[in-house]
């Protein structure tokens, strides 16, 4: 993830509609396009906007990057195709500003419409990266542990100690893995090859996010715990709505597992570069090339009800805070966002983004397996505090 301020955004999305409406009053002095003369006149105060939503329907929000649908039925639109590039401009650039700029941070992104992800030649654009935590900026830091604060709230680092850690794993299955988006896959750079449902997808889920998924489940299983892997697969054939469908599998788990009390939602994280370029999320830990993890939290920024929001963020924390002693560089700074990722379903739950897109197979895998191993180890902690207090 990785964005620039709201405020260019804002500028080069204006910049941008403003250059789809020139583009379509040049076309109509030149072309025959009977009855947009009309069309134009009636759409009122902001043609270049409600030109768009004509002709694309109602569209989520801001107008953005526009990916899969909306690009097939703006490419089919005369009038906004010449357009097309300024409008793609106009969504978030994921990638530093120069030469010796800051690693990209976090994109504020919903996650609800699929990222169009290009594909790269093999083993070339892909940058490698470590993603670290720095004081300032909107990054709220204690101990060694940093936040990333991607809502639109002025928060101080007070919030990272209000929230309460409620943990308490007893008898039955207590850890459950799901995969929002499972079919996320990783680069075949390391002899990993696949049949791509998209660029960087796959159903095969031997060579996407699922595999990484099991490889932790087989770590926390070594250490006791009882643990449910859904490997459904919420984002195909269709992405749009992946959330609903495993917030309802979520549900079902809970119903049949009262006992569950920890929930990882699996992700890969997708860092593009503003010339294109991809970068992979990389540690040196003991001496093997491992892709870095990120936690990321949501709230009730959004207006979704999520009360209990600060609790998963102590959680969180809690992690956090073993990891950088066990590791150099395994772990990203912690996302707070605005959408809430189903997380109001516990309050000891987590979306857990390993590597990016431009990591291999072999790295994410490496990387998610140290990261459940020191959270195994966390959670043992916990379960003794608990049973030394009762």
């Amino acid at each position: 993830m990785g964005g620039k301020g709201t405020g260019r955004q804002i500028l080069r999305r204006g910049v941008a509609l403003g250059l789809v409406l020139v583009a379509a009053w040049g076309v109509s002095l030149t072309a025959d396009l009977s009855g947009v003369g009309g069309r134009l006149a009636a759409l009122g105060g902001k043609p270049a906007v409600a030109l768009l939503a004509a002709q694309l329907g109602e569209l989520p929000g801001e107008v953005r990057g526009l990916t899969g649908w909306g690009r097939l039925l703006l490419r089919g639109s005369p009038l906004l195709r010449m357009g097309e590039e300024a409008v793609l401009e106009s969504g978030d650039s994921q990638g530093p500003e120069g030469p010796g700029a800051p690693p990209p941070e976090p994109a504020d992104r919903d996650d609800e419409e699929e990222p169009d992800l290009q594909p790269a030649d093999q083993g070339e654009g892909i940058v490698e990266m470590t993603g670290q935590g720095k004081e300032g900026s909107k990054y709220l830091a204690d101990g060694g542990v940093y936040v990333y604060n991607r809502t639109e709230w002025e928060l101080d680092a007070s919030v990272l100690g209000e929230g309460t850690v409620d943990t308490v794993l007893g008898e039955g299955p207590q850890i459950l893995i799901v995969h929002t988006h499972g079919s996320e896959s990783y680069s075949m750079t390391d002899g990993d090859t696949y049949e791509e449902s998209d660029p960087y997808r796959t159903t095969d889920c031997a060579h996407n996010v699922v595999r990484v998924g099991e490889e932790m489940a087989t770590v926390f299983r070594a250490y006791g715990f009882q643990v449910v892997h859904d490997t459904t697969l919420f984002d195909y054939p269709a992405y749009n709505g992946a959330y609903d469908r495993s917030c309802g599998a979520v549900e079902r788990w809970l119903e049949q597992y009262p006992t569950i009390r920890v929930i990882l939602d699996v992700h890969r994280d997708a860092l593009v570069g503003a010339e294109g370029e991809i970068y992979k999320m990389v540690s040196q830990e003991a001496g093997e090339k491992v892709a870095q993890v990120m936690m990321v939290l949501g709230t009730d920024a959004g207006g979704a009800e999520h009360p209990r929001w600060k609790d998963n963020l102590a959680f969180a924390l809690r992690l956090q805070k073993n990891l950088v002693k066990g590791y150099a560089s395994l772990v990203r700074p912690t996302v707070l966002r605005t959408s809430r990722y189903n997380q109001h379903l516990s309050p000891c739950s987590i979306l857990v983004e390993v590597g990016g897109h431009g990591n291999s197979l072999s790295e994410a895998i490496a990387g998610g397996r140290l990261w459940a191993d020191n959270v195994a180890r966390t959670l043992l902690e916990m379960r003794e505090e608990n049973q030394s207090g009762s």
